[in-house]
């Protein structure tokens, strides 16, 4: 399990994004946001956090 620290979600539709283009990543099992504190939760095996910092990006926010 890794947890990473997101800028700029402010709402549901926010994690929505991110939960989706992460869990498109090869390896990542489960998907968790939470928009208050701004925290990602990404469970799995075979990803990288380069992967996930791309996948973030993606969904038009940033790793902090």
């Amino acid at each position: 399990m890794s947890t990473y620290t997101v800028t700029g979600m402010t709402c549901s539709h926010c994690a929505a994004a991110v939960t989706s283009e992460v869990e498109a990543i090869e390896g990542v099992h489960v998907v968790s946001v939470d928009v208050e504190t701004g925290t990602l939760t990404v469970e799995g095996d075979g990803f990288t956090d380069e992967q996930v910092a791309a996948a973030v990006d993606e969904a038009g926010y940033a790793l902090a």
